[in-house]
């Protein structure tokens, strides 16, 4: 009973998560990689810019570029091997 109340309460932070994501894409240019990066966050929950980069098939500075465009959360606490994770 415990783990279906933390799944759900999971389920719940997710789809917030992707509404508030889905806000920052309007308006947005049809190639522009914010969808991509919302899905491969949706998918993977910590990314790294270069498994941001390798995915979307973008340098790791422009990896990181979207990912701070898009208000993922930093939570490794590092400068260097920065990963980020969905709020």
């Amino acid at each position: 009973m415990a783990a279906a109340e933390i799944g759900l309460k999971e389920h719940d932070r997710l789809t917030l998560a992707r509404k508030m994501f889905e806000q920052k894409l309007e308006g947005r240019r049809t190639s522009s990689k914010l969808p991509e990066l919302v899905e491969l966050i949706m998918a993977k929950p910590l990314v790294s810019a270069g498994t941001v980069a390798k995915t979307l098939d973008v340098t790791p500075q422009a990896a990181r570029r979207i990912v701070l465009e898009l208000g993922l959360r930093e939570m490794t606490g590092r400068g260097r091997f920065r990963a980020w994770g969905a709020i």
